[in-house]
């Protein structure tokens, strides 16, 4: 799943974040109140602000809700268990499909 986010940013608003992962913004306090993985700052006015790393953690929980079937337990469990090697996956999955898009966008070309 990519998530269309600048890349330079610090900071992304929970509308933001929504808006990339093409949920609603309840969805994603919830899963804020769900997952300790989960540490937005809040500002003056009390608005959760997502670091990059909170949208990583975010597209890891996505991914296990929603493309792999987890309950929200089953994905805690899964998270406190094995969350490195789970990041690691995850990781080397989200690569492996950004050089599938660019072969197939090479293949456009010819």
């Amino acid at each position: 799943m990519h998530i269309n986010l600048s890349a330079d940013k610090r900071y992304y608003s929970i509308g933001e974040v929504a808006k990339a992962f093409g949920v609603n913004a309840s969805l994603i306090r919830f899963w804020d109140s769900e997952f300790d993985i989960l540490k937005p700052k809040k500002n003056a006015k009390g608005n959760r602000m997502f670091t990059p790393e909170d949208v990583k953690n975010l597209q890891l929980i996505f991914h296990l809700v929603k493309e792999r079937g987890f309950t929200l337990e089953g994905a805690k469990t899964h998270l406190k268990e094995g969350q490195k090697k789970t990041l690691d996956k995850f990781d080397i999955i989200n690569k492996l499909e950004t050089i599938k898009a660019q072969l197939l966008s090479i293949k456009s070309e010819l």
